[in-house]
């Protein structure tokens, strides 16, 4: 075949699907294949290329299936070509997880090594030795005292969140010393670990975000299904979407509960009631609007997050009122504290049937929202399925007041808890309630 051919051929298969891609290349023989191995750049997503410029640590925090490794084991060959002699770490959570992913995976190092290069693996010593002259050298995060007293160029660390401990990392770094742009990939999914704070806050850090689905090559049946099972969820957004998922320290609620709390859907519902925090100004914060339902077991469940940002008063009553049919609400319950009256003319004017009841704070958020978080605790509230936007904020909520979620207020988690409270908490609420 020749070069112009080979050349349409990849130009060819980069516009195929992943599943007809796959196809064809299980027709290609031997040397083909190993052609399009050795042109991983024509194939690459713009996540899986190192960063310009001078830094110290590249960081690929992505979910699973985005090419982090077959971005390191890359990046690494490339450096071994660049830098004849250099002396290579690579660091595992155990020299299993090393030699099975790193060095002999299916992108692996030797996996991804062009047909002239043939690097030599030595399992006895566990050392890569490059037609280059550079080696790299294999060590467990388990086994840190290892990575006292070696000295290398670069490093590549591969699933970081999965390491015990920190010793391991600080020992790599001390070892850095055989050059002045020493540098360290790290590949890794994420997981709230001290370890994972303490490098991401790291000075000269370059990190690059991605998501599973962002990967084109993957199969489009792997990838619905991943999201179809675990999209919005804790587990989802951390081993799909990278996403870096911690608890605030004495948060009225934890992302355990939370999950401990989830459904599919929720049961037959004998009431709904819509919980509406509405913004101060337009474009300012969001207009929370949270509907939860009664079950017929006496749980309450979770049923949408409408919530809208940066909306006019028209446009977010709008949303309630939608929200209101789309689950044949019996009542909607809005704080009148920032718009008095003009609260329920907004709503009453969006849908004149609206059943609105106005609520008056007397209490912080924090302090309005603790009876409700005992309900999750006692499993008497649930998710039916999953809302991220408001999962984050009810995690932002600190026992004795304060905020330490996204956005400036807890907007949504507001709504959710007046609308809990309006449904399950009876007499037991604190507000003063006015039916409009």
């Amino acid at each position: 075949m020749t070069a112009v051919a080979r050349d349409r051929l990849i130009e060819r298969l980069i516009a195929c699907t992943p599943e007809e891609r796959a196809r064809v290349i299980r027709g290609l023989g031997a040397p083909h294949k190993r052609e399009l191995v050795e042109r991983w750049w024509l194939w690459a997503h713009a996540g899986q290329i190192a960063p310009a410029g001078d830094w110290r640590v590249w960081m690929i925090r992505a979910g699973r299936g985005f090419g982090k490794t077959r971005a390191g084991a890359e990046w690494v060959s490339q450096y071994a070509r660049d830098q004849p002699g250099a002396r290579i770490a690579l660091v595992g959570a155990t020299l299993e997880d090393v030699r099975r992913v790193m060095v002999k995976g299916a992108s692996g190092l030797l996996a991804v090594a062009r047909a002239d290069e043939a690097p030599m693996w030595h399992a006895s010593s566990g050392e890569i030795e490059f037609p280059s002259g550079a080696r790299a050298f294999v060590y467990s995060a388990a086994a840190a005292e290892k990575l006292r007293g070696p000295e290398h160029d670069a490093a590549w660390c591969d699933e970081l969140a999965k390491w015990r401990g920190e010793e391991a990392w600080d020992n790599l770094m001390m070892t850095l010393r055989g050059r002045e742009d020493a540098r360290i990939v790290v590949t890794t999914t994420p997981k709230p670990v001290p370890l994972m704070r303490k490098v991401i806050r790291m000075r000269g850090l370059i990190e690059t975000q991605g998501r599973t689905a962002e990967n084109p090559h993957l199969p489009r049946s792997f990838v619905e299904a991943m999201t179809d099972e675990y999209a919005g969820t804790r587990l989802g957004r951390q081993e799909l979407d990278g996403e870096l998922i911690e608890d605030v320290e004495g948060a009225l609620w934890t992302r355990e509960t939370i999950e401990r709390c989830r459904v599919d859907e929720a049961p037959g519902l004998v009431r709904v009631v819509i919980g509406v925090d509405p913004p101060v100004s337009v474009g300012g914060d969001a207009c929370g609007i949270v509907a939860v339902g009664l079950g017929r077991d006496g749980t309450g469940y979770v049923i949408e997050d409408a919530s809208v940002q940066g909306a006019t008063p028209e446009r977010w009553a709008q949303a309630v009122a939608a929200c209101a049919a789309r689950h044949g609400a019996d009542r909607v319950i809005a704080e009148k504290n920032q718009g008095g009256d003009m609260v329920a003319s907004t709503l009453k004017a969006a849908d004149a049937g609206l059943p609105v009841t106005l609520v008056s704070a007397s209490r912080g958020k924090s302090a309005r929202a603790e009876p409700v978080s005992l309900l999750y605790e006692a499993g008497k509230v649930r998710h039916a399925g999953a809302w991220p936007g408001l999962e984050d904020e009810l995690c932002g909520l600190v026992i004795g007041g304060g905020y330490d979620g996204p956005g400036r207020s807890p907007d949504r988690a507001d709504a959710l808890v007046w609308a809990v409270t309006a449904l399950m908490l009876g007499k037991k609420r604190e507000a003063r309630v006015r039916v409009v």
